[in-house]
């Protein structure tokens, strides 16, 4: 790292506020990042940095705070300006044409400056064989694997002349040995001049890549510039999720758990399209009216895990019993009326079908009991989708109006309305509250507790860890797509929770 006593910061990011419509994304945060060095973003889930990242990158004005860059003032009103200014972002969602090739890609778009194709790859090629960026110019970009596909993103920076780069999550699609490599690109780029922003939840990567970390939490800087070598996992943790308080809506459970499973999951694993596990031999199981929260960083296994329960992922191999029957070779629709229930993560895009109307929506468990023949009975679907709305308070405007009219929280509530409507056995409600307003969120955890309380098991998938601890009586932690441990939210710590989403002791439970 650059010995930057008596120069300006490369990038100094100071009271950043950034609102959206109710949520306060960053709230005063500040990041200063010094010329020549590896610094790491650190946070949980909603903590603010990717936002704090956009900003930096000119895709979002803040409403609030200044950004300079080499001790200058910037304003950066669009991406063009900040990468006019030396600011380059790979996100986490690569940005890249597959049918062009390597180096059709790092020179879209960017001020002609070599005309022939063979120029251009002779250019690339000598910037990668530069920065240790293995990769053939000549390639289509189908061609090449995650780890490769993130080299090019990092070679369309550095082409533009990148002195700062920001990297969002980048090993979250790489196998271990490419994330090993990509550390060696970034002390590579380092030793040049470039300074690099290195956005990461795994400790263990901060800890051998990094020189220095910031780490947020609610949107505001909770500690800025520590020196990495000073750190352990512990006390990242700490800094990310709090430190250990009381709950202050922990439910309080007023008759024991049934002895009787809900759902039994063993051996469950998910391979994703490069036939990497994402989800590594789990068991689990949710006894009725058992609430089992799984904690965990975005990206662990989560989402495949529940997406394989519900029968969603052709990629899942394991045993799924629902109340003591196999289900495990049953199509989705067959293990919901075995008892399954799933409310996805992606109400949207899963869940719900926003070009249809509310009765449609609300009918899509249900229609075979409310078909006449092979026609739906119009007056019973009717009927069925106003007893939804009027038993989980959904407010909407005419019922055979598009869902996507309806807010966050009146889609939530009609989808988790329509899925417990079957009176199911267990419930898997992946990220059930996510962006939803402060009633929202109440209402559907009101109905969690109830459904609890009336016997049925439910498996809560959440990024939230106040929810978690409020609502589960047991707490599982996901991390590299393994169940890493298992805690009691009564005695267990935040801090306790929060390092074993980090993986601070994963190699332990391995």
């Amino acid at each position: 790292m650059a010995d930057s006593a008596a120069t300006p910061y490369a990038v100094e990011l100071d009271g950043i506020w950034k609102r959206f419509p109710g949520v306060i994304a960053n709230a005063g945060a500040c990041l200063r990042v010094r010329p020549g060095s590896v610094h790491a973003v650190l946070g949980e889930n909603g903590a603010g940095k990717t936002t704090l990242m956009n900003v930096l990158a000119g895709v979002y004005l803040p409403d609030e705070g200044d950004v300079r860059l080499d001790g200058e003032d910037r304003h950066f009103s669009r991406p063009a300006d900040a990468i006019a200014a030396g600011v380059g972002m790979v996100h986490q969602e690569f940005r890249l044409i597959p049918t062009f090739t390597v180096a059709e890609n790092v020179a879209l778009g960017a001020s002609p400056r070599l005309i022939s194709r063979s120029a251009i790859e002779k250019d690339v090629a000598e910037l990668a064989e530069r920065f240790g960026l293995a990769t053939v110019p000549g390639r289509e970009v189908w061609q090449l694997s995650m780890g490769e596909r993130q080299r090019v993103e990092i070679l369309k920076a550095l082409w533009r002349d990148a002195k700062v780069l920001i990297l969002d999550e980048p090993t979250a699609v790489l196998t271990p040995a490419e994330a090993e490599e990509l550390g060696r690109i970034t002390s590579t780029m380092a030793a040049d001049g470039r300074s690099i922003i290195f956005i990461s939840h795994k400790l263990d990567e901060v800890t051998a890549f990094c020189d220095e970390a910031t780490v947020l939490r609610g949107g505001a800087t909770v500690a800025e510039s520590l020196p990495v070598e000073t750190l352990n996992g512990a006390m990242l943790a700490e800094l990310m999720v709090g430190e250990a308080t009381e709950v202050s809506q922990r439910r309080t459970r007023t008759a024991p758990v049934a002895e009787a499973n809900a759902l039994d999951v063993s051996e469950m694993w998910v391979t994703d399209v490069h036939g990497r596990n994402v989800v590594d031999g789990v068991g689990l199981t949710v006894r009725q009216g058992e609430i089992v929260g799984i904690a965990g960083v975005a990206g662990n296994g989560q989402r495949p895990l529940a997406d394989a329960i519900a029968g969603l992922n052709s990629n899942g191999v394991g045993l799924v019993e629902v109340a003591g029957k196999d289900v495990s070779a049953l199509p989705p629709r067959a293990r919901n009326a075995a008892g399954l229930a799933y409310v996805p993560e992606d109400r949207i895009g899963v869940g719900l079908a926003p070009r249809m109307n509310v009765v449609e929506n609300a009918m899509m468990r249900a229609y075979r009991d409310l078909s006449n023949g092979p026609f739906i009975d119009r007056d019973a679907a009717e009927a069925h989708a106003e007893t939804l709305v009027e038993d989980y308070n959904v407010k909407v405007g005419q019922m055979h109006a598009p869902m996507a009219a309806l807010s966050g929280g009146n889609l939530q509530r009609l989808l988790v309305g329509r899925e417990i409507a079957g009176e199911p056995t267990v419930l898997v409600a992946a990220q059930p509250t996510r962006g939803l307003d402060v009633q929202g969120v109440a209402a559907i955890q009101r109905i969690l507790l109830e459904q609890s309380a009336s016997g049925v098991g439910i498996l809560l998938i959440s990024e939230d860890l106040e929810e978690l601890f409020a609502l589960s009586d047991r707490l599982l932690v996901m991390h590299e797509g393994r169940i890493v441990g298992e805690f009691d939210p009564d005695v267990a710590t935040r801090s306790e929770v929060g390092a074993a989403m980090a993986g601070a002791n994963a190699e332990a439970d391995a």
